[in-house]
């Protein structure tokens, strides 16, 4: 079984000789506890092309200390890293090797460094004896185990704050590190410096390097946003597996972004290579979907089952509602990870690479951006514009509801579009982007009180043919009526916004 913490840490640079100073000198700390010395030994493992060491992960098995096992670390900022431990095992545990899929693809993980650490270590404890973080002094020896005969050795500090400390108190460790003449770390990582150090610096690979410079072409502006979201899908990829909120989301949006670039920028693109990635962008994007809008349904029932006030709930509404619930969550992870580990994933995922290494410019794309961009935005907009008006000139009912999604849908390929233009474009695409943006969210709202309505009534009928009492249901079927009335007359005030927004 895997557990999941939270790493804080800072590092140090240091030598055999630097002298840790007073620590008891730091506001907070009462008392300085000698721990002693562990005797550590880790085997960090990558490709032969180091791939994760370039996506800044590192999987290592390691011995000694008090946390013997497999780690596998995920950045998550400068200095914070989500630590996933496994136990002990001669081999790679299967759980690991799949939270780093989308980096690996079908290449070999193997042994490719070697660090063994004397670790002098500290705790920090406040009045209470609780510990505020640790602090160690490691004497490190990095040996090459992937053919090479590099090697290498220094001393370093690193201090690590405790399970659910403040963050700030790192910062007054690191004034009084600093007044003694001690600075920060140049690596990121020990795996990080044992390859610079060994001669082994990993090499990003080719469809992940950006055009040196910033953007000057339409051209380099599409592939930046491009790049982008392909990076946001690498890098959620783990988090979704871990099934960590909101990452479903992040990561279907991230799929939408790249979808609608690759639609709405066709005069920079060639839409005949890119439209089969496209197509798949969208299979991944309802994969996804399933989850994701199951998480949003049972938000928004969830929050109205609890704002009801007690004389109108009626049987057994939340274990119902949350047996609903999982049944359908349950079925849809299987679906998810089952989409995240098949070939047609991995396939989508080389794709996009190709087509960030190779693009298939068309001569729009190096021109300047300012004309190309925007004369795409603006082809969005007018489609946009078509299906906000017909959605207007409808009475209320199934067709209304039905083109109020379709606007939503062109809405937020016109925002990302919009996203994508703003570096090039400047205050009017950014001021388009945010209006388009609060249109969105009504036509959202709009959208997911259809669906609420749809699940109470499921909800009803289930509750019926249990034997309970679904008038609660019917309660909230009402009143989700009356958010889709009230969403509906907002949107010819939300659309005035966009169109007087639209000065592309």
């Amino acid at each position: 079984m895997a557990d999941t913490k939270r790493e804080i840490e800072r590092k140090y640079a240091a030598d055999p000789t630097t002298a840790l100073p007073d620590l008891t000198a730091v506001p907070g700390v009462a008392a300085v506890v000698d721990k002693g010395v562990a005797d550590l030994d880790a085997t960090y493992y990558d490709t032969a092309d180091q791939r994760l060491a370039a996506a800044s992960l590192t999987l290592r098995r390691r011995t000694g200390g008090d946390d013997a096992g497999w780690h596998l670390k995920l950045p998550v900022a400068d200095g914070v890293r989500d630590e996933i431990h496994v136990p002990l095992s001669d081999t790679l545990p299967k759980a690991l090797a799949a939270l780093v899929r989308s980096r690996t693809r079908d290449a070999a993980l193997g042994p490719v460094v070697r660090l063994r650490s004397a670790r002098d270590v500290r705790h920090l404890l406040d009045a209470d004896g609780g510990l505020l973080a640790e602090v160690s002094v490691d004497r490190v020896r990095a040996e090459r185990l992937d053919g090479g005969d590099g090697a290498a050795g220094w001393t370093e500090i690193e201090v690590e704050l405790a399970d659910g400390g403040d963050p700030a108190f790192l910062d007054k460790v690191d004034k009084k590190l600093r007044k003694a003449g001690i600075e920060p770390s140049s690596s990121p990582s020990k795996l990080a410096r044992a390859l610079d150090e060994t001669g082994a610096r990993p090499q990003r690979p080719v469809a992940a390097v950006p055009a040196t410079g910033g953007p000057v072409t339409a051209g380099d502006h599409v592939l930046a946003y491009i790049r982008a979201q392909r990076e946001a899908i690498l890098a959620l990829d783990p988090a979704v597996r871990r099934d960590v909120p909101d990452s479903v989301h992040k990561m279907r949006v991230a799929t939408r972004r790249l979808r609608s670039t690759l639609r709405s920028f066709g005069s920079v693109l060639d839409r005949t290579a890119t439209d089969p990635v496209a197509a798949e962008l969208k299979w991944l994007a309802g994969e996804l979907g399933a989850d994701r809008d199951q998480e949003v349904l049972t938000e928004r029932l969830t929050a109205a089952v609890d704002a009801l006030p007690r004389a109108l709930l009626t049987g057994p509404v939340r274990g119902r509602l949350r047996t609903w619930s999982q049944a359908r969550h349950g079925g849809s992870r299987r679906r998810i990870l089952a989409a995240l580990d098949g070939r047609r994933h991995l396939d989508l995922l080389a794709a996009l690479d190709a087509l960030v290494a190779d693009p298939p410019l068309r001569p729009a794309a190096a021109k300047k951006p300012e004309k190309v961009l925007a004369k795409a935005v603006r082809k969005d907009f007018d489609k946009v514009a078509a299906l906000v008006e017909r959605a207007l000139g409808l009475p209320p009912g199934t067709e209304r509801d039905v083109a109020t999604h379709e606007a939503r849908k062109k809405a937020k390929r016109t925002r990302y579009a919009a996203e994508a233009a703003a570096p090039a474009l400047g205050d009017p695409a950014s001021a388009l982007a945010r209006a388009v943006k609060s249109l969105q969210d009504v036509l959202g709202d709009h959208q997911d009180s259809v669906m609420a309505r749809a699940a109470l009534r499921d909800l009803a009928a289930q509750s019926h043919a249990a034997g309970e009492n679904p008038f609660t249901f019917g309660v909230l079927y009402g009143r989700e009526e009356r958010v889709a009335a009230r969403r509906e007359a907002e949107l010819p005030k939300e659309w005035k916004r966009v169109r007087k927004a639209m000065r592309l």
